[in-house]
């Protein structure tokens, strides 16, 4: 901090330093919200005046029933659940795992660091309680997950899923442990990355929603908290929560649904929205990478909601004319005349901005990343918020539950969930 004195001005004077730092602190609380928590509250603000605001914040029922449930209704009926085919009824089970740290949380459950008594590999396990899920109506969700995650054993950028079974209360994902941070830990602490380090992230993230694209998946969520780095410094995109299957090259869906500070106008606007909405949550998170906070970001959701509908994109002069011409692609409000709009991820590889970029050689991971987490081992937990490490392990996580304690609904719960289960066969990895 520089302090004032009368020969020369303050670069950062004590005032805009407080400044600075509730900003940042309020747009941390902020990104830790879930979406529905998040309208919710902003529904009651009394900022919220903004004819506009007002009109993205009257949410109807989505058409494909996903996410916006205000009112949580009781867990479904048996005649109401999902039915995925028979469970292959796979030999895994909780105590095959011991659980050291939890690495992170959700709406549903935890995320725990886990190690296997039998191959002596570690794992991320994450943990869902299927009770919760089922009160918000969140099967469909799960599922689409575990769809996606079956899809990914093919892509370096993404996180893979190894198997997933299930106890009669709970649903057990088996995933790729990773823990060089997320990079939204890493941007913190740095404030911003310099133009060639954003631009190899950038790059390894476009390759991945490109990978999406092409199995007709949408994302959605890009953020830089779903965003992680390995050991080495790779870019792995997690959590297909949000994922939406089907979605041809010109299909559209209609869902209100991601992160705040990501979200394209055309979501805002409720109107049907494409692939194309990817294209602007990147073009969000190489501007926050290059510059510290989101585009449009705003204390004030409904001020930060009209930035995103309204105010024209501003560029600050310190980083170069291809970047510049890129987030003026990605960030175009017109989703038609959106970079990737005519030829996807195409048109993003083939950007000047990535003209350094060997794709063939990224995609195999033979680009040394410009940043590496330094870390140890599985059992180093540096780069992980101490918020998640701290807390201790759930004795329930680890072992199955008396089935003559289940209650009813737990056992409703165990029928919506059939064929989650899976284990993926030996020629998956060849």
């Amino acid at each position: 901090m520089t302090v004032k004195t009368q020969t020369e001005k303050s670069v950062l004077t004590y005032s805009k330093c407080r400044g600075l730092v509730g900003l940042v602190t309020a747009f941390m609380k902020q990104r830790k919200m879930g979406l529905n928590d998040f309208i919710q509250k902003l529904a009651t603000n009394s900022y919220c005046k903004h004819p506009e605001v007002q009109s993205i914040l009257n949410l109807n029922p989505p058409q494909d029933a996903e996410l916006m449930n205000a009112n949580p209704s009781p867990p479904p009926s048996p005649s109401q659940q999902i039915n995925l085919g028979p469970s292959s009824n796979p030999s895994a089970k909780p105590n095959d795992f011991h659980f050291l740290k939890v690495i992170g949380k959700g709406s549903f459950g935890k995320v725990l660091l886990a190690h296997h008594r039998t191959d002596d590999q570690f794992y991320a396990v994450k943990v869902l309680q299927k009770k919760a899920i089922l009160k918000k109506k969140e099967e469909k969700h799960i599922m689409s997950e575990r769809n996606v995650l079956l899809k990914n054993v093919k892509h370096p950028f993404l996180v893979g899923l190894h198997y997933s079974f299930q106890t009669t209360d709970k649903l057990y994902f088996v995933l790729d442990y990773i823990n060089g941070g997320e990079l939204f830990y890493h941007l913190q602490r740095e404030r911003f990355f310099l133009e060639p380090r954003a631009r190899f992230y950038a790059a390894e993230i476009a390759s991945a929603l490109g990978y999406l694209h092409s199995l007709n998946i949408v994302y959605r969520d890009l953020k830089p908290e779903n965003i992680l780095l390995d050991s080495q410094g790779h870019i792995i995109l997690t959590d297909f929560g949000l994922c939406k299957e089907n979605i041809e090259p010109n299909g559209t869906t209609s869902t209100f649904c991601g992160t705040p500070e990501y979200l394209a106008p055309e979501v805002l606007h409720k109107q049907p929205y494409d692939r194309t909405v990817d294209w602007w949550c990147l073009g969000a998170v190489l501007y926050e990478m290059l510059y510290g906070l989101p585009p449009f970001y705003s204390r004030n959701t409904a001020e930060m909601y009209d930035n995103i509908l309204n105010k024209p994109l501003q560029l600050k002069p310190n980083i170069s004319n291809a970047a510049r011409h890129l987030l003026e692609g990605l960030l175009q409000k017109d989703r038609t005349k959106r970079l990737g709009c005519a030829d996807d991820f195409i048109e993003i590889k083939n950007h000047v901005f990535f003209s350094p970029i060997n794709w063939d050689e990224l995609n195999a991971k033979k680009i040394t990343p410009p940043f590496n987490p330094n870390v140890t081992g599985p059992n180093d937990l540096r780069h992980f918020d101490p918020e998640f490490t701290d807390e201790p392990v759930p004795n329930s996580i680890g072992c199955s539950p008396d089935s003559a304690l289940v209650t009813a609904s737990i056992k409703d719960a165990a029928e919506a969930f059939l064929g989650f289960s899976y284990a993926p066969s030996m020629d998956s990895y060849l």
